[in-house]
């Protein structure tokens, strides 16, 4: 296919490959839970179904993803450890955390019935995650270390803060007031004087929090004729708890840990959490650029297959997209504008942007996982005949464009990019479908240009290309406008003018300057 001449866009794109012998450690967080949780009503201090769905949403990305060999979470965060020799997406920081935080969202949502078939899921939950580089063995054990203090330190607290409140008849600032520079020894003391409670006899997988990983286990793959059943051993993910998982004892005892990760030489006695924080990944986009991000289905090619969607284009999965691209611009203010096409979405921040810091593993993941939050929720408002069959995931990526000359050139890089496939799938599922192998369809088209293949579809299937439906041909552009509406007032027969802004989907040309002149405040 033809490069247009917008191609070069693409040199602002900045690779984050984290280097070997680097591990990589992705750390997936809930994003606004604490109101997530009051909104769906958990119970506190701790929601065991809601723990054990977080645990199924890990174990599905352990499935999922065989580069990952080890997990650890506990409340609304989750650790994967990827195998130190792991090639996964080349390495690249973006690429990994975007798509395993956005299958972990999707794999939530569609797991949520199991675990609250009474709840009504009432918005779409996310996730923000960040990679962690830890440049030995050894800082992968102080980090394990430091999850851990910290959910034993977190749990004990809130066991405490909630025990005051609703049986201790405290309000919760004066439950906070109570807790305060209280130490770990005293807290016990408290539950169990005042409340009868044991803070060890709780829960382990509360106090503890759950590990998960791949071991070797005996599964039947068949039955014999006489019935009796044919047992291979595979590795299959499972769930671990122990007091200490970054203790050599623990660590030591499994096999596929010391293979994949190493072994651990010494016990990790002393936590210093700033060290730890000092290998995180975490990139600051540049100031007083337009920020975009761009998410990109995953395997989208089988998605589409599986779920039978029509080819070359599916109008129902389009407007699935759209749907998705609409609510992230209600759910973040920040974006201005919005351009996607196929399994492809851009999603623009404006200048002077201070989301999350412009901390960019946040903007990226906040953004890929709400999308795919979304994404699984409408999917029987717009599919009513078909299901959801696995969850779909998605990568993204930021990149800053330091004008508005060059951020037009890349959504018209986009634009054209789009016309060019459409054109080219266009022609080759009509031969496809006329009976030639999929080899043949692109042996045939091969090295031919866009006047010619404009001239098959005419000719050769009655298909005029500059009449199929604008959305396939350029995509969609969804965006803020605002409008003002005169409203009179009954007391004194006079007038007010209200704005208002509101969010439009249009299938247009934005190559053309015409469009940005008819709609200047995007970009102002």
């Amino acid at each position: 296919m033809a490069n247009s001449k917008y191609e070069y866009v693409k040199s602002f794109e900045v690779e984050d490959e984290v280097m070997p012998p680097n591990l990589i450690v992705v750390r997936v967080d809930g994003r606004n839970f604490r109101r997530f949780s009051e909104v769906h009503e958990f119970e506190k201090p701790n929601d065991e179904k809601a723990l054990n769905l977080m645990n199924q949403c890990a174990m599905a990305v352990l499935e999922e993803y065989p580069e990952i060999v080890f997990s650890y979470g506990y409340s609304d965060e989750y650790s994967f450890v990827l195998k130190k020799t792991s090639k996964f997406y080349q390495r690249r920081s973006s690429k990994i955390s975007s798509v395993i935080v956005s299958f972990f969202t999707s794999v939530y949502v569609t797991k949520w019935k199991e675990f609250f078939p009474l709840k009504e899921l009432r918005y779409p939950p996310s996730f923000l995650s960040r990679s962690v580089c830890c440049a030995s063995l050894e800082v992968l054990q102080a980090y394990l270390a430091w999850r851990q203090r910290d959910c034993h330190v977190q749990n004990q607290y809130n066991t405490c803060f909630w025990e005051l409140v609703k049986k201790g008849g405290k309000t919760e600032i004066e439950a906070q007031e109570i807790l305060k520079d209280a130490r770990e020894q005293d807290r016990n003391e408290l539950l169990h004087q005042q409340f009868g409670i044991n803070y060890n006899d709780s829960l382990a997988l509360f106090r503890q929090g759950t590990c998960i990983f791949k071991t070797e286990v005996e599964d039947i793959v068949k039955y014999n004729e006489d019935g009796t059943p044919v047992k291979r051993l595979r590795r299959k993910a499972s769930i671990f708890r122990s007091e200490n998982i970054a203790g050599r004892r623990f660590w030591n005892a499994h096999a596929g840990l010391l293979k994949e990760l190493g072994n651990f030489s010494e016990d990790c006695f002393k936590i210093n959490p700033d060290y730890v924080r000092s290998f995180v990944f975490e990139s600051k986009l540049m100031p007083s650029t337009w920020i975009v991000i761009r998410i990109d289905g995953c395997h989208f090619h089988r998605f589409s297959d599986v779920h039978e969607f029509n080819k070359p284009n599916d109008k129902q999965a389009l407007d699935l997209m759209n749907l998705c691209a609409v609510a992230v611009l209600e759910e973040f203010q920040d974006i201005v504008f919005s351009y996607g096409v196929s399994d492809e979405y851009s999603f623009v921040l404006k200048k002077d942007s201070q989301l999350y810091q412009r901390q960019a593993s946040k903007i990226v993941s906040a953004v890929v996982s709400f999308f795919s939050s979304v994404y699984v929720m409408k999917w029987k408002d717009v599919f009513q005949e078909k299901d959801l069959k696995y969850p779909p995931s998605f990568d993204g990526r930021a990149v800053c464009y330091p004008s508005n000359e060059i951020l037009q050139d890349y959504l018209a890089w986009r634009q054209v990019d789009c016309h060019i496939n459409n054109q080219y799938n266009t022609c080759f599922w009509s031969l496809v479908k006329l009976g030639k192998s999929k080899t043949e369809a692109q042996n045939y088209l091969k090295g031919t240009q866009a006047r010619e293949k404009n001239e098959l579809l005419l000719k050769e299937f009655g298909i005029n290309y500059n009449t199929l439906p604008l959305m396939f041909r350029q995509g969609s552009s969804i965006f803020r406008v605002k409008t003002e509406n005169t409203a009179m007032l009954e007391s004194d027969a006079s007038s007010i003018v209200k704005t208002e802004t509101k969010i439009i989907r249009e299938y247009c040309n934005i190559i053309e300057q015409s469009f940005w002149e008819a709609h200047p405040s995007i970009l102002n």
